[in-house]
């Protein structure tokens, strides 16, 4: 045996207990966190992407900036002056229709060119594709609401009346003007601070979901599958 052969074979030992551990590291699977609403995607492009995702998440803030300063300042005037919506569109058109009109008039006095007013020509390809959507989420609705009433799912059919309920609920409270500002102001707001705490808001909500988990299978228990089954639900007809 040469002086040199049990370092090396130690050596050779050593490779083979950190390649080994590589490998265990390697075959490891990794444990992915839990996202909201099963997203796999950044919430950037989770809500669509684009400019408008931009403005959500307050990555252009001038723009952004500009529409909420926009939508308070109508909510103010609406809710805080008592101004009426028709009254401000006629009021807007008869402000354009002086301006415009002095402008042109006084335009020749001051050697510049009168104000000149872009050519619009609504297509009839986009009011039909506007028709096309709003047909699509009319009978996304009307489907859903049927599938609801079927009686097949207790589950949505809870949340459907929950739902429902808190807005009824809500909309006592305020105006319809005013809630329509409040849901603005939480589109507006929310994604960007879930952006901002994402990791510490899907770890709360995760286990919000296991607790609600639970009391909905205890609730399923003890009062849900003693409800007998609707008629026309797939479950009564395989008992059939």
């Amino acid at each position: 045996m040469s002086e040199y052969g049990s370092p090396t074979f130690k050596n050779n030992e050593d490779k083979g207990s950190s390649s080994s551990s590589d490998s265990e590291q390697e075959t490891k699977p990794t444990i992915s966190k839990k996202k909201m609403f099963g997203r796999t995607v950044p919430i950037h492009g989770y809500i669509g992407g684009g400019k408008a995702a931009d403005v959500v998440l307050w990555r252009n803030k001038q723009m952004t900036g500009g529409i909420v300063v926009g939508v308070t300042t109508l909510w103010l005037l609406f809710e805080g002056m008592d101004y009426h919506l028709l009254t401000f569109i006629c009021h807007c058109l008869i402000l354009s229709l002086l301006l415009l009109f002095f402008g042109s008039y006084a335009a020749p006095l001051v050697n510049r060119k009168p104000p000149t007013l872009p050519e619009v020509i609504l297509s009839e390809r986009m009011f039909l594709s506007v028709a096309l959507a709003l047909r699509l989420k009319i009978n996304e609705a009307y489907s859903a609401f049927r599938r609801i009433a079927s009686g097949r799912d207790i589950k949505q059919f809870l949340k459907a009346i929950g739902c429902l309920w808190v807005v009824s609920v809500v909309s006592k409270w305020f105006s319809f003007l005013t809630l329509i500002y409040i849901v603005f102001l939480l589109l507006i707001s929310l994604p960007r601070l879930y952006e901002t705490y994402e990791d510490e808001v899907d770890n709360v909500a995760h286990k919000a979901m296991v607790e609600i988990n639970k009391k909905y299978t205890v609730l399923d228990d003890k009062v849900l599958r003693k409800i007998p089954c609707c008629p026309f639900s797939d479950k009564s007809k395989k008992h059939r």
